[in-house]
């Protein structure tokens, strides 16, 4: 028997505990922190009361975690399911929390006027289980993400900066506007993107532990907003490793060597820091060829997960 009941944000610790036993299980070791549990409870637009579910055995333990997550007003609700690994008799359970997710994520589509809803589910290519439960549900690959690294076991040159290039860092609001123009006009044609305004971007990534403008920074060229690259502590706690959250050049400044030497820059920044490495994820269908770019630029793959996505 499970007892189902909605999530409080003094649950973190305990859902930590049980994402860290499932990706000990799946790929060898814990993939989040327990602020990165905490950010997912406090992400703006996400509703304790309706959003998500835990699952508790008669003992008290948590054997299940499950939330839907609109992304901003469109038709797409991120989803998670997860039980705990190795115990028995959680089919039914598993059963249940994926139905409870999709019609809370039906509900979120009618809620913001849409006719149907598309949901995203984000899993580890390793557990196949999982993925072929999403495949009876309905769900249909819909692109590949990989986790690349590289390593920084000495300092790092900074690039040699470009013809007409300045930078600018993101601690004030004019900066921190032009780099949102750049990012949201860099990634309109990604899968799963939704443009979003100002201020809603800018609450989501204030709402974030790991969040420092410092690490944002905005590639002007002859005084135009050309590129952006933010950076967060993300990996910082389990890895040692800087994280680019974005990376983006706007298409007017494509074909320039614009985003090498942003990323050139983020390992250079990373290196000063003292961190062990340079993390970062890359759509493998990306309209333009990132992840040729990440790999001549010396990172490897260390990590792929797959979306698999259903439109209802």
């Amino acid at each position: 028997m499970h007892i189902l009941r909605r999530p409080r944000v003094d649950d973190a610790a305990a859902i930590h505990e049980l994402v860290a036993a499932y990706d000990t299980d799946v790929i060898g070791s814990p993939d989040m922190t327990l602020d990165d549990i905490a950010d997912e409870l406090a992400e703006p637009g996400f509703d304790l009361d309706r959003d998500g579910w835990l699952a508790h055995d008669e003992t008290g333990r948590l054997t299940g975690w499950a939330w839907a997550c609109r992304v901003g007003d469109s038709d797409l609700v991120n989803i998670e399911v997860i039980t705990r690994p190795g115990l028995p008799g959680l089919d039914d359970l598993r059963q249940e929390l994926w139905r409870t997710v999709t019609a809370r994520a039906r509900e979120l589509g009618a809620e913001r006027g849409h006719d149907g809803v598309t949901l995203d589910i984000g899993i580890y290519r390793a557990d196949q289980d999982k993925q072929s439960y999403a495949k009876e549900q309905g769900f249909e690959p819909g692109t590949s993400f990989h986790r690349m690294r590289a390593d920084h076991t000495a300092p790092v040159e900074a690039p040699a900066p470009l013809p007409g290039l300045t930078l600018h860092t993101g601690e004030d609001e004019e900066t921190r506007r032009a780099a949102h123009e750049v990012h949201q006009i860099g990634f309109a044609e990604h899968f799963g993107f939704i443009s979003v305004d100002y201020d809603h971007w800018y609450e989501r990534r204030q709402a974030m532990s790991v969040t420092d403008w410092s690490q944002l920074t905005l590639a002007r060229i002859d005084g135009e907003p050309a590129g952006v690259l933010i950076g967060n502590n993300q990996f910082v706690p389990d890895e040692d490793c800087g994280y680019v959250a974005t990376l983006a050049v706007h298409p007017r400044f494509r074909g320039r060597g614009l985003g090498r030497f942003l990323l050139r820059h983020a390992f250079a920044a990373d290196a000063s820091r003292g961190r062990k490495g340079t993390i970062l994820h890359v759509d493998s269908n990306n309209t333009t060829p990132a992840l040729g770019l990440y790999e001549s630029a010396g990172m490897r793959r260390v990590l792929a997960i797959d979306v698999w996505r259903r439109r209802l």
